[in-house]
C-alpha cells in the first residue's frame, strides 16, 4: 500500500514536518506501507518549510523589528533557484504577541520590509510572500517605511507605527524606496479576497481576532480608508478594490501598490511546487490535517486543496484534526472521505496541544488500521 501524507501545521502546536513525522509514525506501527511525505502550506505558517522541502534551499536567520516594535529573532528561506520565501507571521504575527496585549492600533509590519531588504542584501531579486496569521492592520504601511518609503504628517515627520497612526498621514514620498525592489518580482501567497476597507474589508473581518473592538475597528477601517486614499494621490493608482488588498491587516494593499505584486492561491503555490497531483495521482490513499477543520477550510485551506485533486483520481481522503467545527461536513463536498479530531478523552486545548504529537500518531494507526480492515474484508 502506498499511502501519502500531506498536512498543513498545527498554529503553536506542531509544525508540517512534525506532524508528518507523527502521522508517519503511527502509520509505521499499523502497516509496512510505502509512505510518501509532503508538508502542505496554504501561505501562512510552515510555507518557508513546506518549499525547502519541496525546492531544495536554506533557512536564513535574521533580527528584525517585531509586531510591538521590539526586536524578535525571524526567519526566511531562499530556495535552490534563489527565490526568497517569507512567511509575515515570522515578524509580524498573531503567534509574536502575548494574548493581553493584542492590540491591532499600534502593531506594525515593519520587520516585513526588514526581512524583504535582508533577503535583497543576499541577492533574491524574485519573493514569495505568505500572509497568514497577522498582527497588524496598518496597511502594509510599517513595510513600505522599513523599505525607504517616507509617510509623512502635517509636519514633515514620519508618522508612528501602527494602524491607529495612519490618519496623520498627508504625504508620502517614495524618492527613498529602495530602488532594488523594482528590479523584483514579488508574489504574493494568499487565498484571502477582502478589499482593503468596508463590511468585508481586512479590519471589519479580522481585526476581532486580532484584538480589535467594535470601536478599534470603525477607527482602523477610516484610517486604512485614509491611508489608500493619501497612496492614491501619490501613485495615481487605487488598489483598496482589489481582492486580497485586505489580506493580512491591508498589507496586500501595500505589496500591491509599491511593488507591483500578484496575488495567487497559497495552496497552490506549494502544491505545484511538491508536485503533489502526480503523487496523489500515484497513492492509494491520501492523509492530510491542519489544527482545526470547519466550513471555512472549504475555502483555500490546505486540505481543501488537497481533497479535490484526490476527488479527481477518486483516491479516498482522511483529515486528522485538532478539532472539528462548525459545517465541517461541508468538506465531504469537494472530496473529503472521512474527518477524524485527534482527542481521545475531554481535555484542554493546552492539554491537546502538550499531547498533539502523540495523539497525532495514535490517531493515524488507529485510523489506517480500520482502513485497512474494510479492505481486507471486500
Amino acid at each position: 500500500m502506498k499511502i501519502l501524507v500531506a498536512p498543513d501545521s498545527f498554529k503553536g502546536s506542531l509544525s508540517s514536518k512534525e506532524v508528518l513525522e507523527a502521522i508517519s509514525e503511527g502509520i509505521r506501527r499499523a502497516i509496512d506501507a510505502e509512505i510518501v511525505g509532503v508538508p502542505i502550506a496554504d501561505g501562512g505558517e510552515g510555507t518557508v518549510d513546506a518549499l525547502i522541502f519541496s525546492s531544495g534551499g536554506k533557512v536564513v536567520e535574521a533580527e528584525v523589528v517585531g509586531p510591538l516594535g521590539d526586536t524578535v529573532k525571524s526567519f526566511f528561506g531562499i530556495l535552490n533557484d534563489g527565490t526568497a520565501v517569507i512567511e509575515m507571521a515570522a515578524s509580524s504575527g498573531l503567534s509574536l504577541v502575548p494574548d493581553n496585549m493584542r492590540n491591532p492600533l499600534i502593531t506594525t509590519t515593519y520587520g516585513v520590509g526588514q526581512l524583504i531588504k535582508e533577503a535583497l542584501d543576499k541577492g533574491c531579486r524574485k519573493f514569495i510572500i505568505g500572509l497568514g496569521g497577522s498582527a497588524t492592520n496598518d496597511g502594509g504601511a510599517g513595510m513600505i517605511q522599513a523599505l525607504g518609503v517616507k509617510l509623512l504628517d502635517e509636519d514633515g515627520k514620519d508618522i508612528p507605527y501602527g494602524g491607529g497612526n495612519l490618519y496623520k498621514l498627508k504625504k508620502v514620498d517614495i524618492s527613498s524606496i529602495d530602488k532594488r525592489v523594482y528590479e523584483s518580482i514579488f508574489i504574493v501567497a494568499s487565498d484571502v479576497t477582502n478589499p482593503l476597507c468596508g463590511e468585508n474589508g481586512a479590519s471589519a473581518v479580522y481585526g476581532p481576532q486580532k484584538g480589535a473592538t467594535k470601536e478599534m475597528v470603525e477607527i482602523l477601517d477610516d484610517n486604512l480608508r485614509h491611508y489608500a486614499s493619501v497612496v492614491k494621490e501619490t501613485l495615481g493608482k487605487d488598489f483598496s478594490d482589489v481582492p486580497g488588498a485586505g489580506a493580512a491587516g491591508g498589507l496586500g494593499f501595500s505589496l500591491m501598490a509599491f511593488l507591483n505584486a500578484k496575488i495567487r492561491s497559497g495552496i497552490d503555490i506549494v502544491m505545484e511546487a511538491s508536485n503533489i497531483d502526480e503523487k496523489i495521482k500515484s497513492c492509494d490513499i491520501v492523509i492530510t490535517g491542519e489544527g482545526n477543520t470547519d466550513f471555512q477550510t472549504a475555502y483555500g485551506k490546505a486540505p481543501a486543496g488537497i481533497a479535490r485533486i484526490a476527488k479527481k483520481y477518486g483516491k479516498p481522503v482522511l483529515i486528522l484534526s485538532g478539532g472539528l467545527g462548525k459545517n465541517y461536513k461541508d468538506l465531504y463536498d469537494v472530496g473529503v472521505t472521512s474527518m477524524f479530531s485527534i482527542v481521545d478523552k475531554p481535555m484542554t486545548l493546552q492539554e491537546a496541544m502538550i499531547n498533539a504529537k502523540k495523539l497525532m500518531s495514535d490517531r493515524a494507526e488507529d485510523i489506517i488500521r480500520i482502513f485497512i480492515s474494510g479492505r481486507n474484508s471486500k
